[in-house]
C-alpha cells in the first residue's frame, strides 16, 4: 500500500538537508554591492546553491555570472521592502513588458507534465516524435531519464530537441551535454540550432584549439560554456576531460549511438558511469538498443534507472516500459502519421556481374586451395582467414592485393616460417594473379559505371549517389578511377566525388557529409566506408545507393540503406547491390551470402519494420561471425538464419529469445490515463487547447507582440541604434546584434557566424515558413553553406532571451510599477513559488491580491478583464504610493496564507508519484554494500524532488488602481476568493 504523506507532515524529513536557498529566475539579488536578476539557480553538493545572473545595476548590466551561496553574501530582496513607482510609458508598455518578462523568465513547476512549446518549432506536427518527451515529462521516472530506441530514419535528433527544449522551459536545461560520434556533430549542432534555436558549442578539434586560446590555462572548460556538444571519442581518450567531468554537474546528458556504450569496461563504459549520476536529465539514443547480452543491455538501463531491473539475466518490456521507447516505420502510429512524409522505399536490386577472366582465375584458385568445395582442407592455418580472403576479393582487386600483402607480411615475420610454407607460397601465387589486375579486370567496377550513367550521374546531372564498401582500399581505388569512367573531366572532375572512411579527422568527415548535403556543391558520388552507416544524414540531395560490396549483416546493410532512407526523404529511395557471380564450380561467390542476405534484410524491412532482430544476435559484428562459422560447418546463409530464429542454437549461445521484444515496438501507444495524471496540476487548457498540453501564462498575444514591443520599449531608436529594417508583409527582421548579443551567439559555430556574417547582422522572423524556405534555399544550388541566413524565432532564441533579460532590468532594484485598470478596488499582483531542496519550483501561482486580503488565483485572467494590453490609455495620473506600500505586508501575509492552505492539494499528484517510486524502491533487494548505498542515494533523490517546508518565495510584480474616470460598469469585478 502506497502512503502519501501530507507536504506539511513531510516538512520535518527534508528541511534541514540543506540551506534550501530560493532564488527563483527572474527574482532581484543583491550580491557584491550590485543587483543581479537571477537566470537559473540549483544547488551544489560543496557550494550550496549555485545562482546564475545577469547583472541589473549600472555597472554590471548585462555582465553574466555566476555565484555560491557558501562563497559569496546572495541577499534576495525582501518582497515587503517593494517601491511602488509610477509608469510613464505609453500604454504602460514597460510595465507590460515587465509582467510578460517575469511569466517567460518563470521556471514551469515540476508539477506540469505536459508539453509546453511542441508546435512552436520548426518540425512538422507529428505526434509520434513528441512522445519521447512526454515519456521524459510524465513522472513515471523520478528524473527524466529515457532510451530512445526508434529505428534508424524516424526523427531521433528531432525527438532529442524537442525533448531538451522542454527541459530549458522547466529550468532543467541550463547545463547540456551532447555526445555523439565524431561524424554527426555538426549534423546535430546544425538541427538543435535551426529546428529549436538550442545553441551548442562544439568542442571538435577546431573548437578545442579556439577555446584552449580564450579560457585561463587549467580552467574547466565546462565550467566555462554551459551547452556543449563533443565526440564521444575526445572524451573517452582525453584524460584531462574525464577529470573536468568528475568536477562538474549537468541538466540533461544526451549519449547518441548509445548501444557503445556497453562494454563493461570499456573507456565508452566508464564514461557513461562517470555522466550518469552526475547528471538530472539523461537521454540515451540508439536504433539498435542492445547487443544480445541481457546482462549488458540491464546494465545499460542501469544508467538511467539502477532500480528498474531486478534480475538482469530475465526481464521484460513492461519492467522498463517508463524508461524505452522504440517504434518502426511499420508501427501502427508511425505508419499513419507518416503519410506523404516519407517515400516508401524500392526494391533491393541484386545486379549480377558475371566476373571476368582473370577474376575467374583467382575464384578458380580460392576453391582450389582457400575454401575447397569438395571437403578438402584449406592452405590456411586460421579457419577464418580464408573468408577474410575472400571477403576482400568480392570487394576489389584493391582490397584484394592489401590483404594478401597483409599476410605475407604477418607469416614472414614468424620465427618459424617453415609451417606456413604452403600459406606463404600460396599467397605469392594469389599475388601473382591480382598483380596486374585494373578496372578493365573488374566486372562490378563496369557494372557500376553501366548502372551509374543509366540512373543519371555525370557531368551535365545534378544526380547523386552514395556507394558503400567495407573496404577503404576499394573506396580510395574507386575515387582514383570512377570520375574519368563516368566523364568527369578537368574542372568538372574537381571534386565531384567525396571518400570517407574512418581514418579521416572529424573535421573531414563532417566536411565530407555537409559538402554531400548542398545542392551547389560539385560533388555527386559519396564513396564511404561503414562509418556513415550510423547517424549520418545523406537523404537531401540522394535517394540512390549502392553496395559495391554487401557486408555480411543483416544489421548492417540496414543502417546502411537507412541514410537515404529515413523521415523527410522526398524521393523513393533506390538499392542496388553488385553481385559477383562465377562459372567456376565450388566457387564461393557473392550469390552464396550477399544476394541472400540482400534479400532477407529487405523481406524482415517491409514484414518487421526492422532486420536487427532477425538473427538473435543483434551486433553487426556477432552476425557476420557467426555466419562464417555456419559456413564452415557448411550451413547456407538461410540454415543460418533460420535456426537462430526457431531458436535451435539458443543453448549453444546463451541467448534467451526475450530479448527480441526490444526490437519490436515498446511503447508504440502512450498509456490511457496520461492526460488524466496530470489532471488539476496545471491551470486548465483555453479553449479549443488539446489535452495534452500546457497552457503557458502569457500577457501578450504571442512572441512576435512581445518581441514588437520590447524592442520600441528598449531602442525606440532602433533604426538607427540597431540599424533595424523590418519587412511587414514577409515578417523578416533584420538589424545590427549589439555587442551583448553577440555574446549570446559565442555558442554558434565560427565558420557559420562568419559565412553568413551574424556578426555584423542578423536575419531572423516569426515566419515559420520562410525559416524553413531559408532551411531548404542553404541546401540548394547556389548556397556553400548548410546553415541557414534566416533563423526562426522560437521562445528559447537568444534574440528573445536577450530582449526578455533587457525588458526585466528596465525597473530598479524592488521596484513594482501602478498601473490604473478596470478593477474597483487596488489589486495586488504577486507570484508565488514553493520550491524543492535543489531549487526547482514544485508550485507558481500568480495571484491578485487586495488590501482586505482576497485572492484571484489567475493573475494572467485578472490582467486581461481588467483591460491591460496595449489599447489601455496611460492618463500619467500620479497617486501617492505611501498607503498602497503600507498595505504590502498585510496582502504578503494573504498570499501565503492562501498558498498554504492549498498547498497540499496543489502537491498531491507529485507527492503520490513520488510515494510510488519509494515504495518500489523499498521492495528492491539489495545483497551488496554499494547496491544498499544506491537504494539510499535514490531514496534521498526521491526526497530532494518533494516540495520543501520552507515558506514560499513571494513577491510583488505591481499593483492595479482603479480608473477614477472610468464607469462603475466597466470595472472588473473584485477578485473571488477560493
Amino acid at each position: 500500500m502506497t502512503v502519501v504523506q501530507s507536504s506539511s507532515e513531510q516538512r520535518g524529513d527534508v528541511s534541514d538537508k540543506l540551506g534550501h536557498e530560493q532564488f527563483p529566475a527572474g527574482a532581484q539579488v543583491l550580491v557584491r554591492d550590485e543587483v543581479w536578476l537571477v537566470k537559473s539557480c540549483v544547488q551544489t553538493k560543496d557550494d550550496g546553491a549555485r545562482v546564475e545572473v545577469v547583472g541589473a545595476s549600472d555597472f554590471v548590466r548585462d555582465q553574466e555570472a555566476v555565484f555560491f551561496t557558501r562563497l559569496d553574501a546572495i541577499e534576495l530582496i525582501d518582497p515587503r521592502e517593494t517601491r511602488l513607482i509610477a509608469d510613464d510609458s505609453p500604454n504602460y508598455r514597460r510595465s507590460r513588458l515587465f509582467l510578460e518578462a517575469v511569466l517567460r523568465r518563470t521556471a514551469l513547476p515540476q508539477s506540469e507534465r505536459r508539453l509546453a512549446l511542441a508546435d512552436s518549432f520548426l518540425m512538422d506536427a507529428l505526434p509520434y516524435q513528441r512522445r519521447p518527451a512526454e515519456l521524459a515529462l510524465s513522472g513515471a521516472n523520478l528524473r527524466p531519464r529515457l532510451l530512445i530506441a526508434d529505428v534508424v530514419g524516424l526523427g531521433k535528433t528531432l525527438e532529442i530537441g524537442l525533448t531538451l527544449a522542454e527541459l530549458i522551459r522547466r529550468g532543467r536545461g541550463e547545463r547540456i551535454l551532447v555526445v555523439t560520434p565524431q561524424h554527426v556533430l555538426e549534423q546535430f549542432q546544425h538541427e538543435l540550432w535551426t529546428r529549436f534555436s538550442i545553441p551548442l558549442v562544439r568542442l571538435d578539434s577546431v573548437g578545442i584549439e579556439r577555446i584552449q586560446r580564450e579560457i585561463p590555462a587549467g580552467r574547466n572548460p565546462f565550467t566555462f560554456f554551459k551547452r556543449v556538444i563533443v565526440s564521444i571519442d575526445t572524451l573517452k581518450n582525453t584524460d584531462q576531460y574525464r577529470h573536468h567531468l568528475e568536477q562538474i554537474r549537468w541538466d540533461a546528458v544526451v549519449i547518441d549511438e548509445s548501444h557503445n556504450l556497453i562494454n563493461r569496461g570499456s573507456l565508452r563504459n566508464q564514461l557513461a558511469q562517470t555522466l550518469a549520476p552526475r547528471t538530472d536529465a539523461l537521454i540515451l539514443a540508439s536504433a539498435t538498443p542492445h547487443n544480445g547480452d541481457a546482462r549488458s543491455f540491464a546494465e545499460l538501463i542501469s544508467l538511467l534507472d539502477p532500480a528498474a531491473i531486478r534480475d538482469p539475466e530475465n526481464y521484460r518490456a513492461e519492467d522498463i516500459e517508463h524508461l524505452f521507447i522504440r517504434r518502426t516505420k511499420v508501427s501502427t502510429e508511425v505508419r499513419e502519421q507518416m503519410k506523404g512524409q516519407w517515400a516508401d522505399r524500392g526494391p533491393s536490386e541484386a545486379v549480377h556481374c558475371p566476373a571476368t577472366p582473370a577474376e575467374e582465375k583467382i575464384f578458380e584458385e580460392l576453391a582450389a586451395v582457400w575454401l575447397p568445395y569438395d571437403g578438402g582442407s584449406s592452405v590456411s592455418s586460421v579457419p577464418l582467414f580464408p573468408y577474410t580472403l575472400l571477403k576482400s576479393f568480392l570487394s576489389s582487386h584493391a582490397a584484394f592485393k592489401a590483404t594478401v600483402a597483409a599476410r605475407v607480411k604477418t607469416l614472414e615475420k614468424k620465427d618459424d616460417p617453415r609451417g606456413t610454407a604452403a600459406e606463404l607460397s600460396a599467397l605469392h601465387r594469389l599475388a601473382e594473379l591480382a598483380a596486374d589486375m585494373s578496372e578493365a579486370d573488374s566486372a562490378k567496377f563496369g557494372a557500376l559505371v553501366r548502372q551509374l550513367k543509366a540512373i543519371g550521374v555525370g557531368p551535365s546531372s545534378d544526380t547523386r549517389v552514395v556507394i558503400f564498401s567495407e573496404r577503404v582500399q576499394t573506396l580510395e581505388w574507386l575515387g582514383t578511377v570512377l570520375p574519368a569512367a563516368l566523364g568527369f573531366r578537368g574542372r568538372t572532375a574537381q571534386g565531384c566525388t567525396q571518400v570517407m572512411h574512418g581514418g579521416l579527422s572529424d573535421e573531414q568527415q563532417m566536411d565530407v557529409v555537409e559538402k554531400f548535403g548542398l545542392a551547389g556543391a560539385p560533388v555527386r558520388i559519396l564513396l564511404t566506408g561503414d562509418v556513415a552507416s550510423e547517424g549520418v544524414n545523406l537523404h537531401r540531395q540522394c535517394h540512390q545507393l549502392v553496395h559495391y560490396d554487401v557486408p555480411w549483416s543483416l544489421i548492417r546493410i540496414e543502417q546502411r540503406n537507412g541514410r537515404i532512407d529515413r523521415y523527410g526523404q522526398a524521393h523513393q529511395p533506390q538499392f542496388r547491390a553488385l553481385i559477383l557471380t562465377s562459372e567456376v564450380e565450388g566457387a564461393k561467390d557473392d550469390t552464396l551470402v550477399s544476394e541472400r542476405l540482400l534479400e532477407r534484410e529487405d523481406q524482415a524491412y517491409r514484414a518487421l519494420g526492422t532486420a536487427e532482430a532477425v538473427s538473435g544476435l543483434y551486433r553487426a559484428e556477432a552476425e557476420e561471425k557467426s555466419l562464417i562459422q555456419d559456413l564452415l560447418r557448411g550451413k547456407s546463409v538461410d540454415e543460418s538464419l533460420d535456426a537462430r530464429q526457431s531458436g535451435a542454437d539458443a543453448d549453444a549461445t546463451g541467448m534467451d529469445d526475450f530479448l527480441a521484444d526490444f526490437f519490436g515496438s515498446v511503447g508504440e501507444h502512450p498509456a490511457e490515463d496520461a492526460d488524466d495524471a496530470t489532471a488539476g496540476v496545471s491551470e486548465a487548457p483555453a479553449s479549443g487547447a488539446g489535452p495534452s498540453r500546457a497552457v503557458l501564462p502569457r500577457l501578450f498575444e504571442s512572441t512576435a507582440h512581445f518581441l514588437d514591443e520590447a524592442l520600441r520599449e528598449v531602442y525606440p531608436d532602433a533604426r538607427e541604434r540597431l540599424d533595424l529594417d523590418r519587412d511587414d508583409q514577409s515578417g523578416l527582421l533584420s538589424f545590427r546584434p549589439p555587442t551583448d548579443l553577440l555574446h549570446r551567439l559565442k555558442a554558434l559555430p565560427v565558420d557559420y557566424l562568419r559565412e553568413q556574417g551574424l556578426r555584423e547582422r542578423l536575419l531572423v522572423t516569426f515566419n515559420r515558413r520562410l525559416a524553413q524556405h531559408s532551411l531548404q534555399r542553404a541546401r540548394e544550388a547556389d548556397s556553400t553553406s548548410s546553415w541557414p541566413e534566416i533563423s526562426l524565432l522560437t521562445d528559447l532564441h537568444p534574440v528573445v532571451e536577450w530582449l526578455t533579460d533587457k525588458v526585466l532590468v528596465r525597473l530598479g532594484r524592488q521596484e513594482a510599477p501602478m498601473i490604473t485598470a478596470g478593477v474597483t478596488e487596488p489589486t495586488f499582483l504577486v507570484q508565488g513559488v514553493y520550491s524543492n531542496s535543489l531549487g526547482r519550483p514544485t508550485v507558481v501561482k500568480w495571484m491578485g491580491v487586495t488590501r482586505r486580503g482576497a485572492v484571484d488565483a489567475d493573475m494572467v485572467s485578472l490582467l486581461h478583464r481588467s483591460g491591460v494590453g496595449s489599447t489601455m490609455a496611460n492618463k500619467l495620473r500620479y497617486r501617492d504610493p505611501a498607503p498602497l506600500s503600507a498595505a504590502i505586508p498585510d496582502v504578503l501575509t494573504a498570499a501565503e496564507s492562501f498558498m498554504e492552505e492549498h498547498r497540499d492539494a496543489w502537491d498531491l499528484p507529485l507527492r503520490e508519484s513520488i510515494a510510488q517510486h519509494k515504495e518500489r524502491l523499498g521492495e528492491w533487494e539489495q545483497p551488496t554494500l554499494s547496491g544498499e548505498h544506491t537504494r539510499k542515494r535514490l531514496v534521498d533523490l526521491a526526497d530532494d524532488l518533494l516540495t520543501t517546508g520552507q515558506r514560499p518565495m513571494l513577491r510583488v510584480l505591481a499593483v492595479l488602481l482603479p480608473d477614477p474616470d472610468a464607469p462603475a460598469a466597466s470595472l472588473s469585478a473584485a477578485p473571488a476568493a477560493l
